[in-house]
């Protein structure tokens, strides 16, 4: 295992502690969960992002009347389907 030097703000560093105590854990165990979730979650986004950007590039759309009247109807009596792509690209 490693070992890293951080400086972390008062305020900051209290709720590790905190959470520590309360688990029975070591602040470094707390701190080192904490780290590798936050990372996994930026991970988890930059997939997102890129799955959506290359989605995207494919250039199927959904034109926005289509999708306003569907957004619209959510919840009511008469709820539409989910509209189908009505822009693609020129071949």
């Amino acid at each position: 295992m490693g070992v890293a030097s951080l400086l972390i703000d008062d305020g900051v560093k209290r709720e590790p502690d905190r959470e520590a105590r309360l688990a029975g854990e070591s602040p470094a165990e707390v701190a080192t969960t904490a780290i590798s979730l936050f990372l996994q979650a930026r991970n988890a986004k930059r997939a997102a992002i890129a799955e959506a950007a290359a989605e995207a590039d494919k250039g199927v759309f959904i034109s926005r009347e289509p999708m306003d009247r569907w957004v619209a109807s959510w919840g009511t009596d008469d709820e539409l389907d989910p509209p189908e792509p009505d822009i693609f690209p020129e071949r």
